[in-house]
């Protein structure tokens, strides 16, 4: 058994275990049952000297779930819309894993 392998099976299990179910939506096609792990980290924005804080709408799903999510496409939690914004991520090490930048739609 490959890492590959062995880190695709942890994934799944974190998956499993940590993951909600949601809805992808995107712009062109058909809607996808998929789960996500959100991620939410505080976030301090600087404008000037001046700092704000707020809060910011990260999911993670599994790149085996979705292909090629796009901006704009939509995220629907416990019936709550999320728009994608900025480009769609891959950042571990296997490309496992997409990290979605939301906002509330």
């Amino acid at each position: 058994m490959t890492f590959a392998t062995l880190a695709s099976e942890a994934l799944d299990i974190t998956f499993d275990e940590f993951g909600v179910d949601a809805l992808y939506s995107p712009q062109e096609g058909t809607a996808v049952n998929i789960r996500v792990i959100a991620i939410r980290p505080d976030e301090i924005v600087g404008f000037g000297e001046t700092q704000i804080h707020a809060e910011t709408a990260l999911y993670e799903v599994r790149a085996s779930e979705l292909s090629q999510p796009r901006p704009d496409d939509l995220l629907t939690i416990d019936g709550a819309d999320y728009v994608i914004q900025g480009e769609p991520e891959r950042r571990d090490p296997h490309r496992l894993v997409w990290a979605l930048d939301t906002r509330p739609a």
